[in-house]
């Protein structure tokens, strides 16, 4: 397993949310670390220092209506 300790105990991790929720935009995830997940909360700054990644978040912007 890729991440370690992160829902493990399921055989395919999805998290799905419905666009209209979004707003201006949304960050997600992409490193695992976050205490907000699926949502960024920046954890992964320290992740790439300690790993040498460069991960970053997802960020999903809303429709401009």
């Amino acid at each position: 397993k890729d991440h370690p300790g992160n829902n493990t105990h399921i055989f395919q991790v999805i998290d799905a949310v419905d666009v209209k929720d979004i707003g201006e935009q949304k960050g997600f995830c992409r490193c695992w670390k976050s205490s907000m997940f699926p949502y960024c909360d920046g954890a992964h700054v320290k992740h790439n220092q300690e790993t040498g990644d460069n991960v970053g978040p997802l960020v999903v912007k809303g429709k401009q209506r």
